[in-house]
C-alpha cells in the first residue's frame, strides 16, 4: 500500500483563513468532524486525510472568493466533487479548506444545434443525460460512477465508450478555471477548433486540482444513435479474447465498447445480477449507428470472433436486454465484493498498447496467482485500458504487503511494455512514485508549471508531484 505521509501544517495560517472564512460563508462553511471525513474519504485503500474545514460554494465567485482568502494565508484548497476518484485526490495531507462544489450543479445552456453544451462542475454525467434526453442528444464519457463533470475533467476520466468517443480530453471544448490567486480564467470558446496560442484547456484536463479549480465546462455532445445493439461472446482464455480485440480494431469495426470480463467477473456477475452466462472469459460489445448497420457491426463481429474459439455469441438490439447486460457491467464492483464478503476491493488501473494487451493480462492473472491474490480483471479492452480489482482482507498485514506488491509490480509491468500506470484514475496519491518512471524528465516540467501558476503550492499539494 502506498504510504501517504502528512505535509507540515500551516497551523497560524489555517486558523487566520478559517476565522476569515467563518465571516464571509456562514452556516456554508462546515466544521464538523464526520463533514471533514466524508470529505477527505477515499475510496482506495489510501489512509483518509481530513480539511479543516468544508466550504459549500454556490457560484464561480464563492469558489475564488475561499481561494483569495486562503491564498492569502497560504492554506491548502483541496477542490470535491462527488467523491468517486481512486487514487487519493481529495485527501488533505497538509490540512486545509475542501472547496465542495456539488450546489453548483446547473445546466447553464445547450446548443443543440451545435452540438455542445456549459455545465458547471457538480453536474453529475447521468443528470446531463437525463436533461438532454428529449433533444435526441447524449454525452458519452462513462467512467462507471455517477461521477461530477468537473470531477471527470479533473483526472481526465474516459470509461466504457472511450474506444469510439474518446476521453474528457477529446470532449471538453474550454474551460472556466479559477487561478491560486483567485483570478478567474477562460481557456476557449466554443468553436471546434483553434490556433489561438496554449491550448489552456488541455492543460487543466487531468490536472486533478492542482493548477486550478473548474468552475465551468464547454462539452461537445454527440447525437443519441439511430440504433443500438448490444452482443456477448464467450472464450476459452483470456489470451483467445484479447487476440479478438486487436482483430476488430485492425479490422476498423467501429465499435462503441467492447469489454472484457474474464472468468472471476462472469461468475461474480451471474450471481449477483441473477444471470446465466457462461463461466469462461467474455467480451461485452455495443454497435452506433444506423439500424442496419449495427445488425451488419454484430454479424461481422460475430464471424471474428469465430476465429479465436468465440462460443455462445448473441446480440440483441431490445432495450431491455441492452440494459440488463450493461447494467450487470456496471454492477461488476459489487458483484466482485460479494466473492470475498468483509474485503476491501482495491481496483488497479493501467493501460497498454492493443498488441500487449493480452500479455499483459495474462501476466496479470499468473502473477496474481502467485501472490496467492484474488484478483478478477476487467477492461476497456478496445483501448486497452485494465483493472484487476484485488480483494484484500485489510486486518491481515501479510496479505495487505502481497497486495501492495502486485499493484507495483502491475504499475511497472504496463510501464515496460510502453503504456501507462494509470489509463483514466489519474495519479494522485496513490500513483505519484510510478509517474517519473514512466515520463522521466517531463516531470521537471510539470513541476515548472506547477511552480508558475501556484507559486504558495496551496492547490491541492501532495497529489501527481511531490508535496
Amino acid at each position: 500500500m502506498t504510504k501517504i505521509a502528512d505535509l507540515p501544517r500551516n497551523e497560524a495560517g489555517i486558523a487566520a483563513a478559517l476565522d476569515e472564512l467563518q465571516q464571509a460563508f456562514g452556516d456554508n462553511l462546515l466544521t464538523g468532524q464526520a463533514i471533514r471525513e466524508q470529505h477527505g474519504h477515499t475510496t482506495t485503500w489510501i489512509d483518509m486525510q481530513a480539511p479543516d474545514a468544508v466550504v459549500m460554494a454556490r457560484s464561480t465567485e464563492e469558489v475564488a472568493q475561499a481561494v483569495r482568502i486562503c491564498a492569502a494565508h497560504r492554506v491548502p484548497v483541496i477542490p470535491f466533487g462527488t467523491g468517486t476518484s481512486l487514487e487519493g485526490h481529495v485527501n488533505a495531507p497538509a490540512g486545509g479548506i475542501c472547496i465542495d462544489v456539488m450546489q453548483m450543479d446547473r445546466v447553464l445552456e445547450v446548443n443543440a444545434g451545435d452540438l455542445d453544451c456549459r455545465v458547471q462542475p457538480g453536474v453529475t454525467r447521468e443528470a446531463l443525460n437525463t436533461h438532454l434526453r428529449d433533444q435526441g442528444l447524449f454525452f458519452p464519457i462513462d467512467p462507471g460512477a455517477n461521477a461530477s463533470l468537473g470531477g471527470m475533467t479533473a483526472t481526465r476520466a474516459s470509461g466504457t465508450n472511450a474506444v469510439r468517443y474518446g476521453t474528457m480530453k477529446d470532449n471538453v471544448l474550454s474551460l472556466e478555471v479559477v487561478l491560486a490567486d483567485g483570478r478567474v480564467i477562460r481557456t476557449g470558446g466554443r468553436a471546434r477548433k483553434s490556433s489561438a496560442g496554449y491550448d489552456l484547456t488541455r492543460l487543466f484536463v487531468g490536472s486533478e486540482g492542482t493548477l486550478g479549480i473548474i468552475t465551468e465546462i464547454t462539452l461537445r455532445l454527440q447525437g443519441i444513435p439511430e440504433a443500438m445493439s448490444s452482443a456477448r461472446c464467450s472464450f476459452p482464455t483470456v489470451q483467445a479474447a484479447c487476440e479478438t480485440v486487436m482483430a476488430v480494431i485492425q479490422y476498423g469495426l467501429p465499435v462503441a465498447r467492447i469489454e472484457l470480463l474474464d472468468a472471476d467477473v462472469v461468475r461474480a456477475v451471474n450471481a449477483y445480477s441473477k444471470l446465466t452466462l457462461p463461466e469462461t472469459p467474455l467480451l461485452l460489445l455495443e454497435f452506433h449507428g444506423s439500424e442496419a448497420g449495427v445488425v451488419e457491426q454484430a454479424e461481422t463481429f460475430g464471424m471474428l470472433s469465430e476465429e479465436f474459439g468465440g462460443s455462445g455469441y448473441a446480440a440483441t438490439t431490445t432495450p431491455e436486454e441492452r440494459s440488463k447486460l450493461w447494467q450487470a457491467r456496471h454492477d461488476g464492483y459489487w458483484a466482485v465484493l460479494a466473492l470475498r464478503p468483509g474485503c476491501k476491493a482495491v481496483a488497479t488501473d493501467v493501460c497498454v498498447p492493443i498488441s500487449r494487451l493480452a500479455d499483459a493480462v495474462v501476466a496479470a492473472q499468473a502473477r496474481a496467482e502467485e501472490l496467492q491474490l484474488i484478483a478478477p480483471i476487467v477492461g476497456h479492452a478496445g483501448d486497452g485500458n485494465f483493472h484487476a480489482s484485488l480483494l484484500i482482507d485489510m486486518d491481515d498485514p501479510e496479505e495487505v504487503a502481497r497486495g501492495d506488491a502486485f499493484v507495483s509490480w502491475l504499475a511497472e509491468l504496463a510501464i515496460s511494455m510502453e503504456g501507462t500506470c494509470t489509463g483514466e484514475h489519474g495519479i494522485g496519491q496513490g500513483k505519484r512514485p510510478y509517474l517519473r518512471k514512466e515520463l522521466g524528465a517531463a516531470v521537471d516540467v510539470m513541476a515548472t508549471v506547477k511552480a508558475a501558476l501556484d507559486p504558495q503550492n496551496i492547490l491541492n499539494p501532495g497529489k501527481i508531484l511531490p508535496g
